[in-house]
């Protein structure tokens, strides 16, 4: 089987925002257009069943994300030209994955973060095995989870959270922990609108 992505209407899972979708309204804490960055999520096939590609980013005083499980990405920068290409980039240089090896199907929509980042995710395939190759000072792990363990609803919940700044709490997606990860957050988002978009022929 193939994956391919299809457009589909956004579907909030649940009641309330997390990260601010780029639809919703925008924080008034949040000064300055925001700046473009992109992910790359990788899907890879073994076991006779697709998985979706995860890191857990290194631990670090200078990261508002520090240990959190992600996808490898960052900031666009002009010669990168496209958003694909910033998400390549950066995951050539987070993990080793060499952009010759990665097949792009499209993009997710886009969330704005609380740290003011519009963040494209990148939808693509690799190889599998892949040998990846940390940076170590940005990533402490490479892991996959089934796709059909993502996709179960008993397998996630919304909790209410408070806001880094005083103000009414948002819906935040939770996973359960899988191989001692916990998936949650922007990241978790990104992968229900993956669960949405997804279809395989």
């Amino acid at each position: 089987m193939k994956p391919r992505l299809r457009a589909v209407r956004r579907r909030e899972h649940g009641q309330g925002q997390s990260d601010w979708p780029s639809d919703a309204t925008v924080p008034e804490f949040l000064i300055g257009p925001p700046k473009p960055a992109a992910v790359l999520v990788p899907l890879a096939r073994f076991d006779d069943a697709w998985h979706v590609v995860y890191i857990r980013r290194a631990y670090s005083d200078r990261d508002h994300h520090s240990g959190q499980v992600a996808f490898p990405g960052g900031r666009y920068e002009p010669p990168d030209a496209t958003l694909e290409r910033t998400a390549l980039r950066e995951a050539h240089e987070e993990i080793g994955l060499h952009p010759r090896t990665v097949n792009v199907l499209g993009r997710l929509r886009s969330y704005l973060t609380i740290t003011n980042y519009r963040v494209t995710p990148v939808v693509a395939t690799i190889d599998w095995p892949c040998a990846f190759q940390l940076a170590h000072d940005e990533v402490s792990r490479v892991f996959t989870i089934p796709f059909d363990w993502l996709s179960q609803p008993d397998n996630y919940e919304l909790r209410p959270r408070d806001r880094v700044i005083p103000g009414k709490p948002v819906s935040v997606v939770y996973y359960r922990r899988f191989d001692g990860e916990l998936l949650w957050g922007a990241t978790a988002r990104m992968t229900l609108s993956l669960m949405d978009a997804l279809v395989f022929e």
